[in-house]
């Protein structure tokens, strides 16, 4: 967990990338979809 971590959500926004624990779809509270 953490910013170097490119799994996790901060990870993600620190390095810019999307998928599964940062989606690209703009939602207020968008965490993960429902399966």
């Amino acid at each position: 967990m953490g910013k170097g971590d490119k799994r996790s959500k901060r990870g993600k926004i620190w390095r810019g990338t999307n998928g599964n624990s940062r989606p690209k779809k703009k939602k207020a509270n968008g965490e993960k979809k429902p399966a």
